[in-house]
């Protein structure tokens, strides 16, 4: 308990050092954070932080934050819409309660998917994620609400902008993984030849 403790005092203070610099630089690593163990204590430090930023007054932070969290499941969710064939009747039911749990917010949802093949989902959310953390905080989103996903857009600011963010790492998500299933199959049907 106490060296988790340890390490996430570290990372708010590298977070908090952050913060003086590049919004971009700060959104990329964070949106990288919420996504890269859904909910687990990286995920936290990020979203926490992005949640006392709230209370200093900078919205910005929460927003990118709150744009990232629920990109994982529905980014994956709409994977086993677009690439129906690529996935199991198992993950296409996941893929319906990763979308319900994204809308809300909850990261969680990409779990049964990182679970199964951990090597590209991880990489692939954290990137997606990233990519609307970058979105929100170029388009100047601020989120009001220590929350994220479309569930509090009534209480962000410029909400076009964090409709985009959401949609564009939704996509990023969901393309790769398809590209990288389908790169897998192909592998695997070349070598049963």
């Amino acid at each position: 308990m106490g060296s988790e403790m340890c390490i996430r005092d570290r990372l708010t203070a590298w977070l908090r050092a952050m913060s003086t610099g590049s919004s971009v630089v700060l959104a990329l690593v964070l949106g990288a954070m919420i996504a890269f163990d859904m909910g687990g204590p990286v995920n936290k430090v990020a979203f926490f932080f992005g949640a006392a930023m709230i209370k200093e007054g900078n919205v910005a932070v929460m927003g990118a934050c709150a744009a990232a969290i629920c990109v994982p499941p529905l980014g994956l969710g709409l994977a086993t819409l677009l690439g129906r064939k690529l996935w199991t009747d198992e993950e296409r039911d996941a893929g319906w309660a990763g979308l319900a749990m994204g809308m809300i917010g909850i990261t969680e949802g990409a779990i049964p998917f990182a679970a199964s093949d951990p090597v590209r989902v991880i990489p692939t959310i954290m990137a997606g994620s990233a990519v609307a953390a970058v979105v929100a905080t170029l388009g100047g989103v601020g989120d009001h609400a220590p929350h994220g996903g479309p569930i509090v857009l009534p209480v962000v600011d410029n909400r076009l902008a964090y409709v985009v963010a959401i949609v564009a790492g939704s996509l990023t998500v969901a393309l790769v993984i398809n590209a990288l299933k389908k790169l897998a199959a192909a592998r695997k049907g070349r070598e049963a030849e």
